[in-house]
Formats: structure tokens, C-alpha cells, sequence
């Protein structure tokens, strides 16, 4: 089975900056798409960003685009996600979780608060 730890949340004001990180120990990473999901109070799963194995090419959805960069480090099993003009929002708490867009997994993780507000 697959163990992430995901770190990096807090508290932020609107307009700043965080660096999510996610550890991925114990398993042939490189090979694996990655992706961010997130859960707004009250609401359901919202797929974020991925990365691809292999290639490292990237995607976002559209309320994140130009805003947050999602990137990996294969040698250290690692997955980052850098969260710039936050908006409240963004509220949510944050989950890495292994696959694409379309089939990821199911996060297992408590994942990372993030909150952004004045």
C-alpha cells in the first residue's frame, strides 16, 4: 500500500504564499502520476493539479492555473505543490494522492490544512 505524508499547510493571508510537500516513501515513484486534491468546508473532493510520471508534464484546473506550479523530485520521492495569490477560497484541506485527473486514488491521508483569510 501506498503511504503519503502530505506537510506545509497554515494559515495565510489573502495574496500570499505556501509550498505544499508530499513524501512518498517505499514505492517505485518515478513511474507514478501524482496529483493534489482538496476539500473545501462543506463541500466534496476537488482535483487540483498532476504531474505525470515519465514525462513530468502538468495540468491544473482552471480556478488554480497561473496561481499554483506542481512539481516532483523523483530522487527524493517527493510531490510539491507552490501556492501563490491565495484566495479565501482556496480554504481547504489539502490531499496528495497517487494517479491523474481522471481515476486518481482516493485520498486515505488527513492531508494539510490550508486557510486563507485576514
Amino acid at each position: 500500500e501506498v503511504q503519503l505524508v502530505e506537510s506545509g499547510g497554515g494559515l495565510v493571508q489573502p495574496g500570499g504564499s505556501l509550498r505544499l510537500s508530499c513524501a512518498a516513501p517505499g514505492f517505485t515513484f518515478r513511474f507514478y502520476s501524482m496529483s493534489w486534491v482538496r476539500q473545501a468546508p462543506g463541500k466534496g473532493l476537488e482535483w487540483v493539479s498532476s504531474i505525470y510520471g515519465g514525462s513530468g508534464s502538468t495540468t491544473y484546473a482552471d480556478s488554480v492555473k497561473g496561481r499554483f506550479t506542481i512539481s516532483r523530485d523523483d530522487a527524493k520521492n517527493m510531490v510539491y505543490l507552490q501556492m501563490n495569490s491565495l484566495k479565501p477560497e482556496d480554504t481547504a484541506v489539502y490531499y496528495c494522492t497517487t494517479g491523474a485527473r481522471v481515476g486518481y486514488s482516493a485520498p486515505r491521508t488527513q492531508g494539510t490544512q490550508v486557510t486563507v483569510s485576514s
